[in-house]
């Protein structure tokens, strides 16, 4: 009986949180009219909402632009990320606990503390509506360093020290060595690090203005709150499922090593 009750609790949290994600596809398939009646399934299906979205904005030119940015950084983060933790886990030297500390530390800021020194770097540089300017400010991460600290920390020493014995290298060691055994931890940092980027939005609007080169998230909030949809519901409501789509198909394919890393991950000196 109580297992009975545990999978009826957990059923109901799982209706009362897929049923937002699930209205919003149907109602983007449904006629303007029905959209405010809050309906689950619309009498006839339509992909008006999703053609007027195409004509209205270049939603495609945008996806471009939201792969392009999320896939350098994402693979930024795991290449500098793997870097760092190694180093912090298994490399000697002096102030080594100070820097993973100090890396800790950084965690509590607000993003908005750091962002008008970040945003004058960029003019700086001349990075102003440029990819550039949305990759390179987030190619390190704290919280993937940590990740990969303490995934690191799981993986026997013995093995390290085998490949030092043949001749690896460091840079041998992370890549060709660690990574192959640290599968989970790559997906999660990976599917984090992507999500994050994909569903930025702050810094977009601050760095890009030529519409050529926005996101995404920039795209469709400019579309949403700008006037362009003409204030039809089932037309922004396209523009955000497209905009999810990626993120919910990515994590579908790869929840199992998510869910493995996060067991395995813990904290461990």
């Amino acid at each position: 009986m109580k297992k009975t009750f545990l999978y009826i609790f957990l059923t109901a949290g799982a209706v009362i949180f897929l049923y937002p994600f699930i209205w919003m596809i149907s109602a983007s398939l449904a006629s303007e009219n029905e959209i405010g009646g809050l309906i689950f399934l619309p009498s006839d299906f339509t992909f008006n909402s999703y053609v007027q979205m195409f004509n209205k904005i270049p939603i495609g030119k945008a996806f471009v632009n939201s792969m392009i940015v999320s896939s350098c950084v994402t693979f930024g983060v795991l290449v500098f990320g793997s870097m760092v933790g190694y180093a912090l886990s298994r490399l000697e030297f002096k102030g080594r606990d100070l820097i993973f500390y100090i890396i800790i530390f950084t965690m509590t800021l607000p993003f908005q503390i750091t962002l008008i020194p970040q945003y004058i770097l960029i003019v700086r540089f001349g990075w102003v509506d440029s990819y550039a300017g949305l990759i390179v400010p987030y190619l390190m991460n704290a919280l993937a360093i940590i990740m990969f600290r303490q995934y690191f920390k799981s993986i026997p020493q013995d093995l390290i020290d085998a490949a030092r014995i043949d001749g690896c290298g460091e840079l041998r060691i992370i890549f060709g060595i660690l990574w192959p055994n640290s599968i989970p931890v790559l997906v999660t940092v990976g599917i984090i690090t992507f999500m994050t980027s994909w569903n930025e939005v702050l810094w977009p609007l601050i760095v890009i203005r030529n519409e050529n080169l926005m996101t995404m998230p920039q795209l469709v909030t400019l579309f949403a709150v700008g006037g362009r949809a003409e204030s039809q519901l089932g037309v922004k409501l396209a523009a955000a499922t497209i905009l999810a789509l990626p993120i919910v198909t990515a994590y579908l394919f790869f929840q199992k090593y998510f869910i493995q890393s996060m067991a395995s991950s813990g904290m461990k000196e």
